[in-house]
């Protein structure tokens, strides 16, 4: 398999200016760039630029996927948005980590699987993911829950990805609403080889989501107790062009301050995780086995009956069902050979049935001799012991 590299940048919050672009397409020329994107693909050698740092100065969210196994996704959000501590709870060794950027955090996302499966079109995931970075800033941590959890989710396909100890990792703090995901949650999960089982195990203990109404009395009487100089500061922020951050900073502050307080359950540790999805896998499968086997039984008993109904009915006329095998050895057809002789197999039940098995012995036998000369319907005749 040859080599394939694929990288994707996109700034969200705001467009490259004319210097910014100029740089980044100093780095490449077969790049598609805008105000906005960078996008360009590797058949062999090498991106020249360093993701990280295009993160750190220019672009919000960045994704990148190697046909070895790599897949990876960075996400800059203003540390205003977004607490370093808050996100630390969920770091897991090189699959979840988080650095600081100036005024920024960059989240580092990482999935590996060296099988070498190539099952993914990376066009429009980097869309399709981008809106955890919103979710995130107004507050919803399910994304970073999801992202924990396949990182340890990788044990399950490499047996020495972690030192046993790690198995009594307790879980971080579990967001609401792991059982309703959006779409850039679900693109997350999947973008990261989540396994199912294991999500369905990690979503018992998450409380179904509280939409926040963000009622508009409020939010307007939370508003004005802001103080004046809080007010002055966000005001000059929506000058300088920082019109989202603003409205998210603000909104994720709101709910986060009228977010009525939840008893969060005793953490479970990461082998109870591991376990229990392995225990509801197997289930799942025993009963998709079960169901199997009796759509199956349901399907033989359709045949079974099928074909009864057929016997019976050359039971009713018999010379027209000889009559129709001569007419089909008569075509010389392979396929219509097939037929006859399921014809005839059928006829030597329903003459055994009625003990006459010797009519059927001497009419097969006066059948062969007349056809002696057909030798792919004598063994089509062999093959069925006729």
């Amino acid at each position: 398999m040859s080599e394939y590299q694929y990288y994707e940048f996109l700034a969200v919050d705001r467009p490259l200016d004319a210097q910014a672009l100029a740089a980044v397409r100093a780095l490449s020329t077969r790049a598609r760039i805008t105000a906005t994107s960078f996008v360009n693909e590797y058949h062999r050698g090498d991106f020249r630029g360093d993701p990280d740092e295009l993160v750190d100065r220019y672009y919000d969210a960045h994704l990148y996927l190697a046909n070895w196994g790599t897949r990876r996704i960075l996400l800059r959000l203003p540390r205003s948005l977004l607490g370093l501590e808050a996100v630390e709870r969920y770091c897991v060794d090189n699959h979840v980590t988080v650095r600081t950027a100036g005024q920024y955090l960059v989240l580092d996302l990482t999935s590996e699987d060296e099988s070498g499966d190539w099952d993914l079109e990376p066009q429009g995931f980097l869309s399709a993911i981008v809106g955890i970075r919103a979710e995130l800033a107004a507050g919803d941590l399910r994304a970073l829950y999801l992202a924990w959890l396949a990182g340890y989710g990788r044990w399950e396909r490499d047996e020495d990805a972690f030192d046993r100890d790690v198995d009594g990792e307790r879980e971080p703090p579990v967001p609401a609403g792991l059982g309703a995901l959006t779409a850039s949650q679900r693109a997350l999960a999947d973008f990261l080889r989540l396994d199912d089982d294991l999500l369905a195990i990690a979503a018992e203990t998450s409380p179904p989501l509280d939409e926040p109404a963000d009622d508009p009395d409020r939010l307007t009487a939370w508003v004005r107790e802001l103080p004046g100089a809080e007010k002055d500061r966000l005001i000059l922020r929506v000058a300088q062009d920082q019109a989202a951050a603003v409205r998210l900073e603000l909104l994720r502050r709101f709910r986060d301050d009228t977010r009525p307080s939840v008893v969060a359950p005793p953490g479970r540790t990461v082998g109870d995780l591991l376990d229990g999805a392995a225990h509801g896998r197997a289930e799942r499968q025993r009963r998709q086995a079960a169901m199997q086997a009796k759509e199956e039984a349901r399907r033989e008993a359709a045949r079974v009956l099928a074909h009864e109904q057929r016997l019976a009915e050359l039971a009713r006329d018999e010379p027209a069902a000889w009559a129709r095998v001569d007419a089909l050895i008569e075509t010389r057809k392979q396929t219509d050979y097939d037929t006859a002789v399921a014809l005839l197999a059928d006829l030597r039940i329903v003459t055994e049935r009625n003990a006459r098995s010797h009519e059927f012995t001497q009419r097969c036998a006066d059948l062969r001799q007349r056809h002696a000369r057909k030798p792919s319907l004598l063994d089509r005749l062999d093959l069925a012991d006729l």
